[in-house]
């Protein structure tokens, strides 16, 4: 294990979780929960962009599951960073992590590749709820952001979704407000594949390949 400002920890056959974070308070207690947790294992804590690339390249065969990113950082943003993070780590699931909450950024950070929006006035719980949701393959907002942006989704918007069907505008719904696919399968009471199934037409419909460019359609008023 590194001490300082970059730690390294691996564990397999627990969920790896890396942390970008330049306030040092949040970024120590964030890193001590998770790492009470049964099922994470704290894998590459940085305080900027630069030094978890440093610390990657050390082992480049080891890869975390879920990183979680803030977007103001020394040097290169936690925005800038998501394509660089990609590239390397195709299978990285980016949560920010930010006091951040303007529109813009929100929908940047989910349109070139984050899978949840967290605000930094989340509990330690809510932000482990997350990293699961993201692992499990779902997506998550912070119920402030995700409002939001429901409420421009079905607001103007909503009527020139005339291409999906009304269960598939209720899914999408119910993916932007956090809801995860096996939630979604409860609340609809119908089964996962089921909810699996109308995403996939879903985005087939709309030309996309995940829940951000599907979001991103929507709010740019380019589904007719």
């Amino acid at each position: 294990m590194r001490v300082g400002n970059i730690g390294y920890i691996m564990q397999m056959d627990k969920t790896l979780v890396s942390i970008i974070e330049d306030h040092d308070v949040i970024r120590t207690h964030v890193t001590k929960y998770l790492n009470m947790q049964s099922d994470f294992e704290t894998h590459i804590i940085a305080s900027s962009v630069e030094g978890f690339f440093e610390t990657y390249k050390k082992n480049k065969d080891d890869k975390s599951h879920v990183l979680l990113l803030d977007i103001g950082l020394p040097g290169k943003s936690g925005l800038e960073a998501i394509p660089d993070l990609l590239e390397v780590m195709p299978d990285l699931e980016i949560i920010m992590l930010t006091t951040y909450e303007e529109e813009t950024k929100i929908l940047k950070a989910l349109c070139t590749g984050a899978s949840a929006y967290l605000s930094k006035k989340s509990s330690l719980e809510e932000i482990a709820n997350t990293v699961r949701i993201v692992k499990d393959g779902g997506s998550y907002m912070s119920p402030s952001i995700a409002r939001e942006i429901v409420d421009h989704l079905v607001g103007g918007k909503k009527s020139k979704a005339t291409i999906l069907t009304s269960r598939q505008r209720e899914i999408l719904e119910m993916l932007v407000d956090g809801k995860s696919y096996k939630e979604i399968s409860s609340s609809l009471f119908i089964s996962l594949e089921t909810v699996r199934t109308h995403i996939k037409k879903m985005y087939k419909v709309l030309h996309v390949n995940n829940k951000a460019q599907a979001i991103s359609k929507y709010l740019k008023g380019e589904i007719k």
